[in-house]
């Protein structure tokens, strides 16, 4: 199972030109850019881990190439993403973000139904990963 969070990601993985493509579009728009990288991609986790510190000065696509392939190299089997923020008076937020890499085995969420008071459902998401400890999450059963 995929898992879709972000622009694109419905598309095939990006290559490292598209995301410089991507990247080189927020430039000109004046967004700053982070690069962040988790083993637990749930929907409600937004607080991924950040790759060195957020780039606001940056000018040139390939910087932030380089930090995404340095945390590629640190981290092979977690998701990475990449984030445009708008830090402008008025706007700061979050413009766009997009998945870098992904953990060749993803095995999905499961979701857990519960019944309430009355009628009332109620339904959660579990990610079958963190059945595993972090660091062994994303390897195909019998590869620990």
């Amino acid at each position: 199972m995929k898992i879709t969070q972000g622009q694109f990601s419905f598309l095939p993985d990006l290559t490292d030109e598209e995301i410089g493509k991507q990247v080189e579009y927020a430039l000109d728009n004046g967004w700053a850019l982070a690069v962040e990288h988790t083993d637990d991609p749930h929907p409600r986790n937004t607080y991924w881990l950040m790759w060195g510190l957020p780039m606001f000065d940056l000018k040139d696509p390939a910087g932030v190439l380089m930090e995404v392939n340095a945390c590629r190299r640190e981290h092979p089997n977690d998701y990475i993403k990449v984030l445009a923020f708008d830090n402008r008076k008025g706007h700061e937020t979050i413009r766009m973000f997009f998945m870098v890499q992904r953990p060749e085995y993803e095995p999905g969420f499961e979701v857990i139904r519960a019944a309430g008071r009355g009628r009332t459902v109620n339904y959660t998401l579990r990610s079958y990963a963190t059945e595993r400890p972090p660091g062994q999450r994303y390897q195909p059963t019998g590869s620990q």
